[in-house]
C-alpha cells in the first residue's frame, strides 16, 4: 500500500471523531441528563488515562527487562516530566486565565436596575450561568487538545507500521484507533452539553480538528521518522492534560449532587472505553 493510501487512512481514523460531536448541539437538556453526561465523559477519560500511561510505560518496562537501564531512566524521566508539564502546565494556564478573566471583567459602578416584585434578579442567574457556559467551553478545548496529543501518538504507531512494511498491523490500528476517536468526540462535546452550551457547528469543527487531526499528521510523520522518546513524550503530555481535566469534571460533577447518576456514568464510560479497546484486540492489532 502506498504512502498516500496510508496517510488517507490515517486521516480517516483520526476524523471518526466527528462522529460523536453533534451531541454538544443538544438543546438544554435536563439536570439529570447533563449530570450523566459528565460522568459519561469521566469514565471515558479515565480509560484513555490508563491507556495512554499503559502505552508510554511499555518501552521503559521492556528496556528494565532487557537490563539497558539507560534508556530505562531516559523514558523515565521523559515520562515524568510529560506528565508533570501536561499537568501542571495546563493548572497554571488555568490560573492565567481566571486572572485575566478577573481583570476584563470588573463589576462596573453603575448600579443593576431593581427586580420586579415576585421576580428573579437577573444579576444573580445570568453571570454565574454564563460563567458555567464559559468554563464548559474552555473544558471542552482542553479535552480536545489532550486527545489530539494523545491521538499524535496513535499516528505515529500508525505511520511506524507502515514504514517498516507491516501494513496489515497499520491498517488494522487505523480501524482500531478510528472506533476510539468515534467515542473520544463524545467526551470532549459532554462537558458544554452538561452545562446547557450549545455551540456553532465551526465551534466543533475547530474541536474535532484539534483532537481529530493529530491522527493524520501522526501518521505522516510517523512514516519518516521513528523515535521512541518522541513518542513516549507526546503520550506522557496527552496523559497529564486528561488528569488535569477528569480533576475538573470531578468537580463539576460534586457540584450536581447526583452521586448514584455520576457512579453509573463513569461506569457506563469506563466500559465503553473497554469495549472498543476488547474490539481491536480481538482483531489482532
Amino acid at each position: 500500500m502506498s504512502a498516500s493510501k496510508i496517510a488517507l487512512l490515517g486521516l480517516i481514523a483520526g476524523f471518526t471523531i466527528f462522529l460523536g460531536l453533534p451531541l454538544g448541539r443538544l438543546r438544554n437538556p435536563a439536570p439529570r441528563m447533563r449530570a450523566l453526561l459528565n460522568a459519561g465523559a469521566i469514565g471515558i477519560l479515565l480509560f484513555l488515562l490508563w491507556d495512554v500511561l499503559a502505552h508510554a510505560w511499555e518501552p521503559l518496562d521492556a528496556a528494565l527487562s532487557d537490563k539497558h537501564y539507560g534508556g530505562a531512566v531516559l523514558d523515565g524521566l521523559v515520562l515524568a516530566g510529560g506528565v508533570a508539564v501536561g499537568l501542571l502546565g495546563l493548572v497554571y494556564f488555568d490560573r492565567w486565565v481566571a486572572a485575566r478573566r478577573s481583570r476584563t471583567t470588573a463589576p462596573s459602578p453603575v448600579p443593576a436596575a431593581p427586580a420586579a416584585p415576585g421576580s428573579v434578579g437577573t444579576a444573580t442567574a445570568t453571570l454565574p450561568d454564563t460563567h458555567a457556559r464559559a468554563t464548559a467551553r474552555q473544558l471542552a478545548m482542553l479535552i480536545a487538545v489532550g486527545i489530539g496529543l494523545h491521538n499524535f501518538a496513535e499516528g505515529l504507531a500508525i505511520g511506524n507500521s507502515a514504514a517498516q512494511g507491516e501494513i496489515a498491523l497499520a491498517v488494522l490500528l487505523i480501524i482500531g484507533f478510528g472506533l476510539h476517536n468515534a467515542t473520544e468526540g463524545f467526551g470532549i462535546v459532554a462537558p458544554m452539553a452538561a452545562a446547557g452550551t450549545r455551540p456553532s457547528w465551526a465551534y466543533l469543527g475547530l474541536l474535532g480538528v484539534i483532537g481529530g487531526g493529530p491522527t493524520f499528521l501522526g501518521t505522516l510523520v510517523g512514516q519518516r521518522f521513528t523515535s521512541e522518546a518522541v513518542s513516549v513524550a507526546f503520550l506522557a503530555l496527552a496523559a497529564g492534560s486528561i488528569l488535569y481535566v477528569v480533576i475538573e469534571l470531578l468537580a463539576v460533577a460534586r457540584r450536581s449532587s447526583a452521586k448514584y447518576l455520576t457512579a453509573w456514568g463513569v461506569l457506563a464510560g469506563l466500559l465503553l472505553g473497554f469495549a472498543t479497546d476488547a474490539i481491536v484486540t480481538a482483531a489482532g492489532a
